[in-house]
């Protein structure tokens, strides 16, 4: 079992266990070793976003992965989907990022990516943990000229905005739309400006002084109302929210109404059913995603298939399948014809290059899906324990399932990254619903927590 790496990498308070630098400085010297190239000297892509914590724990892995022979290319502070594309652009050996996702800037993380820009899956995480915690790596034996070195890539931004620039039609710009921009003073506050800019929008722009405290605070994806009130009080055409390290996206609509995953993914897999760039006609989703896309993707001869909430887990699905379109209701939207990751500012573009073909504004095109009343709570706990151990947990579930019938659903899961468990109901009935999910949160509150 792992014990460092959640859904998405290993995260957690920065300078306290496990995201000290001396666990930093094992991983940069794990991974050296697991992805040590036999006949090259080998080279590893590390970047970051932009919190206080980012620099030491990159002299950390910097150090570990020169330690033993590896070389480090320094990227700065760029979207994790930036850090995928690069890694394959430039055929390194793997990717490194160090960041925290939408949490609070005190906390920090580091997810890696393979020589392919895709995440590692479970099984090299595995042993990469259990390389980092044996003797292997004590006595490298890597002296004089083995021991590797640092280069810092200084146009890597501007090899990522190229690449996004890319992926949008050639024959169309977004002259004449004003759009409001939340880089949640994370990752994408000099990316995202330009690409869109350089397109043809009008920007406002928020959330793009980083000052290594402020990466979501009150702003980007998990606040969704600060674009919106900004994009009704400027007219503007739609918003944009990206989180911290910018792999995910949340839309506002020109009314400031929030537009999430679902709804982002019904619009692109209608488009790309009828012109026929829907692999396998699928689209990949999570366990979360509302029922209201299942109903519209099977009313358009779309299937939808579902997997364990995780970014990761959806691209691991959509490659096994041979589908090019996936994602989550929390914005990690996947465009496998184009990057190997969620990528927030690729989705956003994909979705206006859709409103300028169509001519339709984001709420009409949204009207696409009716989304089903869905609830959810999250349950603070001491410890995580399987849900198995408590018969009156899974009895409660029970007790759902059956008043719910056909006509909604009840998830009970571990969060991947926090002492959670979350709790999420659906259904035709609103209060039923809320009810439910509050009595099964005190539930579980009470058994786990005694």
């Amino acid at each position: 079992m792992r014990k460092l790496f959640g859904t998405d990498g290993i995260r957690g308070v920065a300078n306290v266990y496990p995201m000290t630098t001396e666990v930093a400085l094992q991983l940069g010297k794990g991974c050296a070793y697991i992805f040590k190239d036999k006949i090259r000297r080998h080279k590893i892509v590390v970047g970051k976003d932009t919190r206080l914590s980012g620099y030491m724990l990159e002299n950390a892995i910097t150090a570990g992965i020169c330690s033993l022979g590896g070389d480090v290319l320094l990227i700065g502070p760029l979207p994790t989907p930036g850090i995928a594309f690069l890694t394959r652009s430039m055929r390194a050996d793997a990717g490194i990022v160090i960041s925290a996702s939408h949490n609070a800037y005190q906390d920090n993380g580091i997810k890696i990516f393979s020589r392919n820009g895709f995440k590692l899956p479970d099984e090299v995480e595995e042993k990469l943990e259990s390389l980092m915690f044996s003797e292997v790596l004590a006595s490298p034996g890597i002296t004089a000229n083995q021991v590797g070195k640092a280069f810092r890539i200084e146009d890597a931004i501007g090899r990522y905005i190229v690449f996004l620039k890319n992926t949008f039609p050639q024959e169309l710009t977004l002259e004449g739309l004003h759009l409001v921009l939340d880089c949640a003073n994370g990752a994408t506050y000099r990316v995202a400006p330009t690409v869109f800019e350089e397109l043809g929008a009008r920007i406002t722009l928020l959330g793009a002084r980083p000052n290594g405290e402020n990466i979501n605070k009150n702003c980007g994806a998990l606040y969704p109302g600060l674009v919106g009130a900004v994009v009704r009080k400027k007219k503007a055409d739609l918003g944009i929210s990206f989180d911290g390290d910018g792999d995910r996206v949340v839309l506002v609509d020109e009314n400031g109404e929030v537009i999430d995953g679902d709804q982002v993914m019904a619009i692109c897999a209608d488009r790309m059913f009828k012109e026929k760039r829907l692999k396998k006609n699928t689209l990949v989703a999570t366990v979360m995603s509302n029922l209201g896309l299942e109903v519209a993707m099977r009313q358009r001869g779309i299937r939808l298939l579902r997997t364990q909430v995780g970014d990761r887990y959806v691209v691991e699905e959509m490659v096994r399948r041979g589908c090019n379109l996936g994602g989550e209701q929390s914005g990690h939207l996947i465009f496998l014809d184009h990057n190997t990751t969620g990528d927030g500012i690729l989705s956003a573009l994909q979705v206006l290059a859709i409103i300028q073909q169509e001519g339709k504004s984001l709420s009409d095109l949204s009207d696409i899906m009716e989304k089903y009343p869905q609830k959810l709570i999250n349950v603070r706990i001491k410890e995580r324990k399987g849900l198995e151990r408590f018969p009156a947990v899974t009895q409660q579930i029970q007790k759902v399932e059956k008043k719910l019938g056909e006509k909604g659903r009840i998830l009970v899961r571990f969060s991947g990254t926090e002492p959670l468990v979350r709790v999420m109901l659906e259904g035709e009935n609103e209060a039923l619903i809320a009810s439910l999910a509050e009595e099964t949160a005190r539930v579980i509150e009470r058994e786990f927590n005694a």
